[in-house]
């Protein structure tokens, strides 16, 4: 069977090559993508899979009977979103959109998935189950995979596979973790409420913007000294607003943050470790505040069984010296992990690193390029462990 997959995706690679080019020069936003999922379904269709539209929004199904018995359902995600960013890499293919790029790779996501899907369908007379795969919208600005499960794209799933690009390691090499993948994201903001007064007379009022900058200050060093250094935590403020005038002291402050950590005890003690923090520090400087925290996705954790058999296929796909164990979890966030309150998953890292380069842009960069060359090593790795997965217990 592997040697069936790896020749139908080698005959499939030009044109595989031609959809990630076409995603890539039409890119939409999240909770916009009309052409995308209209091109996705006609791909579906044209392999013969049972498809339907307008799910979680602009999401996709396509649905694939296999011949057996086994009544498992697997799911494979991939998601389809481009990001607000103006492309400068000067390809070919460039983005015909401007402002709008695919500088996280979804539409090499998009692209794995649907040649995972005409692979498998040449093959469905061999497959033991039912695959479903999910082509999800809105993954950047995290609420995709949440429209997707509330209109029942998890119904009877058993498990789900994944993956997502990695620009630090090459093209023709798939990197796999145990445990935690990636990191809950949640939204933090909080109000410093001071009273105003006369730049020159400061001793008059209670000065929000300098009380805010003891709040950062002090919770960015309260992280390295309360916090476990082995369960990481990063807080970042990315918006400061208040004041009104230079010689105006400013009675109210609004900062707004990001807040990343990869285990769920840490996490679940976080707004109340803030909190007590903001406090401390308003009361004594005789201001006010109000904290909303705000919990978004949650961290991948990947399933062990579900990465042994990726890791067990991968390795004959590929040699094991193809194969990463990857030491670290990223502090980036992936909603992929909200398929995981329904059922056990797995995602992997894949290479899309030019080997010839001493550097390969990151994710979210205007520069962002991608070896096409790892599109097949995606879809042979999706579309073998997905056979396998059958044989599995």
């Amino acid at each position: 069977m592997l040697t069936d997959i790896q020749d139908l995706a080698t005959k499939l690679a030009p044109r595989l090559i031609e959809i990630r080019r076409h995603l890539h020069s039409h890119p939409e936003l999240s909770g916009q993508e009309y052409q995308t999922a209209a091109f996705v379904a006609g791909v579906l269709s044209s392999n013969g899979l049972h498809v339907e539209e307008g799910v979680g929004k602009t999401g996709v199904i396509g649905e694939l009977d296999g011949t057996g018995s086994d009544n498992r359902i697997l799911a494979i995600r991939a998601d389809m979103d481009a990001l607000p960013i103006e492309e400068r890499t000067g390809l070919d293919f460039t983005s015909k959109t401007k402002g709008i790029m695919h500088a996280c790779g979804h539409d090499i996501h998009a692209t794995v998935g649907l040649g995972t899907a005409m692979v498998l369908a040449d093959l469905k007379e061999k497959l033991p189950g039912k695959v479903r795969f999910l082509f999800q919208p809105a993954e950047e600005i995290a609420q995709g995979a949440s429209w997707m499960v509330q209109d029942g794209a998890m119904k009877n799933v058993s498990a789900i596979l994944g993956l997502h690009v990695f620009p630090s390691i090459a093209a023709g090499t798939v990197g796999l973790r145990y445990g935690a993948l990636t990191a809950a994201a949640d939204d933090l903001e909080i109000m410093i409420l001071g009273e105003s007064g006369h730049g020159a007379r400061p001793h008059e009022a209670v000065d929000a913007i300098w009380i805010a900058s003891q709040v950062i200050t002090t919770l960015q060093q309260a992280i390295s000294r309360t916090q476990n250094p082995l369960r990481p935590v990063v807080l970042s403020i990315g918006q400061i607003n208040g004041g009104r005038a230079p010689n105006i002291i400013a009675d109210k402050v609004e900062l707004r943050g990001t807040v990343r950590s990869l285990h769920p005890e840490t996490r679940a003690n976080l707004p109340h470790w803030i909190e007590n923090i903001v406090a401390s520090v308003c009361d004594s400087y005789g201001a006010k505040y109000q904290v909303n925290y705000h919990q978004g996705v949650p961290s991948v954790q990947n399933d062990y069984a579900l990465t042994q058999l990726l890791q067990a296929s991968a390795e004959e796909a590929w040699g094991s010296d193809r194969v990463q164990v990857l030491p670290e979890a990223s502090l980036g966030a992936e909603d992929f992990s909200v398929y995981l309150d329904h059922a056990p998953g797995a995602m992997f890292r894949l290479g899309i690193g030019f080997k010839d380069r001493s550097h390969n842009y990151p994710l979210h960069h205007p520069l962002f390029e991608v070896d096409e060359s790892a599109i097949i090593t995606g879809v042979v790795t999706m579309a073998y462990t997905a056979y396998k997965f059958w044989s599995q217990p």
